[in-house]
């Protein structure tokens, strides 16, 4: 079958690769019928994530038909349209009980180099480093999903890929981003980052309630459709976010703050930002968090940080004092994708939102190597691609 591979750093090839096959009596096979390039997908493309091996088929927004089903597996038939959860779950240990499924203890088989890293374990993932598990991605042509009975979401044939595709990753990521927040009706809103994940957080705040939604963001086209979306814009490369939001707040801060940026924060203009890339180039420091300590700064008293965007390792200069001092409450997490997706799936069938409206690229598999660079560089006005295998 045809899938994208990761080579290393700026290589992503369309590859042959040997189809998957079962391997465990709870998989099942996927036929893709459309997948996406996620912005957490750019953090493999740049050479940051640690664990990645070449030839590692990438990917882990999909969805499609399922072609075959293992022998234990009683929830899914040959036929069934299913969108699939970007963290792999295994529906029976303790924290896939209690729903922090992005936390599942089983489905990791690498758990134990994730352990020396991370201190425990997250979930398994699509697509992803060896961290993570090293499964196959969904940017292929077919996908072997493990504990497949618990996992993916049956979509009715009444709404289009397009419709319910990201209900495996940005629109439940947006949408626990804003939950997090415990909005109230009152409440101020920022969120750094109008990509997709921004996107669907800005319209999760919204229809949570929020009184006020600010996107902060720097591309017109993304600040375009916050702006559709409900939200008020701040192109940061054009006035001062801080001064900015100090009017649009009256001078007390956003109550609630969403980081949708992560570890590739691109502000050129800060001191802290050139430090960031200096220490990063020599390794010093993996990530650059401009965004959280921007956060921390501007937020109210007494606020939420909810953090969305991906981190991978280690940041420096973190003003642990303003955050302690100012009576901050730091939420963040891999998405707990399968708490969220029967709501969400609801409020689409509902009328509620259209998650296609995040979709500026339709493009054939074979031309996702490309789309890497063009999403990467938001060259004509790329905010989602969606690819057809």
């Amino acid at each position: 079958m045809r899938a994208l591979c990761w080579h290393g750093k700026h290589d992503i090839r369309c590859d042959h690769v040997p189809d998957p096959v079962i391997e465990d009596g709870r998989d099942a096979i996927v036929k893709v019928s459309s997948c996406a390039i996620c912005g957490s997908d750019l953090h493999l493309f740049a050479g940051f994530m640690p664990g990645m091996k070449s030839g590692d088929v990438i990917g882990h927004e999909f969805m499609g038909e399922v072609v075959e089903v293992g022998r234990d597996n009683k929830a899914l038939r040959v036929g069934d349209r299913v969108v699939v959860p970007f963290t792999i779950t295994c529906g029976q240990c303790d924290q896939c009980r209690r729903g922090m499924f992005s936390a599942c203890e089983r489905s990791n088989r690498n758990g134990a180099l994730a352990d020396q890293v991370f201190g425990h374990s997250g979930a398994g993932l699509f697509g992803y480093t060896h961290l993570t598990g090293g499964y196959a991605g969904g940017q292929a042509e077919y996908v072997r999903v493990p504990f497949a009975d618990c996992g993916p979401l049956k979509v009715p044939h009444s709404l289009s890929d397009e419709q319910v595709l990201f209900l495996g990753d940005v629109f439940p990521t947006g949408w626990q981003a804003a939950v997090q927040c415990d909005i109230e009706a009152s409440d101020t809103v920022c969120v750094w980052g109008a990509g997709a994940v921004g996107q669907f957080a800005i319209r999760s705040a919204v229809l949570l309630g929020a009184r006020k939604v600010i996107a902060i963001d720097r591309v017109p086209e993304r600040l375009d459709m916050a702006e559709a979306g409900g939200a008020i814009a701040i192109n940061f490369d054009e006035e001062g976010v801080l001064d900015r939001l100090a009017e649009l707040t009256r001078g007390r801060g956003p109550e609630k703050c969403i980081d949708a940026v992560g570890m590739e924060a691109h502000v050129t203009r800060s001191i802290d930002s050139i430090l960031d890339r200096a220490k990063q180039a020599v390794k010093l420091e993996t990530d650059r968090p401009h965004v959280l300590r921007e956060m921390i700064y501007v937020c109210r008293p007494g606020g939420v940080l909810s953090v969305a965007g991906v981190y991978a390792g280690m940041v420096d200069k973190l003003p642990m004092g303003a955050l302690m001092n100012k009576g901050l409450t730091l939420r963040t997490g891999q998405t707990h994708v399968n708490r969220w997706t029967h709501d969400l799936l609801g409020r689409i069938e509902q009328g509620q939102i259209d998650p296609s409206f995040v979709v500026t690229h339709t493009v054939e598999l074979e031309q996702g190597p490309q789309m890497y660079r063009t999403f990467r560089d938001k060259q004509d006005g790329c905010i989602k691609v969606v690819l057809k295998p």
